[in-house]
């Protein structure tokens, strides 16, 4: 299940617990009918501002709508994406693990979905560990940190970089941007 689908099927839920109609929604936010069934069946992705008018209409905080919860994982090997588990990293940063836990791997696959950076500009806080770090732009515009410096990466940009260099990202756009990441040795195990 991709991002707008997940967050638009927790937009209808959400809408349909408070027994609201789409128009109702539409005429309460200020965008279109169509433009709602389309995002709620996961057809178009919305813009960030969009998505807080809705979380407060239906009275949800915006982060309750990234969280998505699967069905239980199995033994296979495989992760499908209806399984992909959204977990919380910050206000603005959400992941998935592409690998099941505990299998003693030593790689550890990630996709991150940044939202838009909301606060004051400025330059995250940086961070290093063991290992190297590969990371892959799927969508979106990112600023990456390494060492005092700044990259701008676009989609099918990548870094590989050793982890204990100082780094952060980031997403100054008004669109959410989504990052695989590769990190060796497996930093949770």
């Amino acid at each position: 299940m991709n991002v707008n689908t997940a967050i638009g099927a927790k937009v209808k839920q959400r809408r349909t617990e408070k027994k609201m109609t789409l128009k109702q929604l539409g005429e309460k936010t200020g965008l279109s009918v169509g433009f709602l069934s389309q995002f709620e069946r996961g057809l178009s992705s919305i813009a960030l501002d969009s998505l807080e008018k809705i979380s407060r209409v239906l009275e949800t905080p915006l982060s309750d709508l990234f969280e998505v919860h699967s069905r239980p994982i199995s033994a296979d090997p495989v992760i499908h994406g209806v399984d992909l588990r959204f977990d919380s990293i910050s206000e603005q940063i959400y992941q998935n693990n592409l690998r099941h836990p505990g299998e003693g791997f030593q790689m550890l696959p990630r996709l991150y979905t940044l939202l838009p950076f909301s606060g004051e500009e400025t330059v995250p806080e940086m961070y290093s560990h063991e290992g190297e770090e590969f990371i892959y732009v799927l969508e979106g515009v990112v600023t990456f940190f390494l060492e005092g410096r700044e990259y701008t990466l676009y989609p099918g940009d990548s870094i590989h970089i050793h982890s204990k260099k100082e780094h952060n990202w980031m997403n100054r756009t008004s669109r959410i941007a989504k990052l695989l990441t590769v990190n060796t040795p497996n930093p949770l195990d």
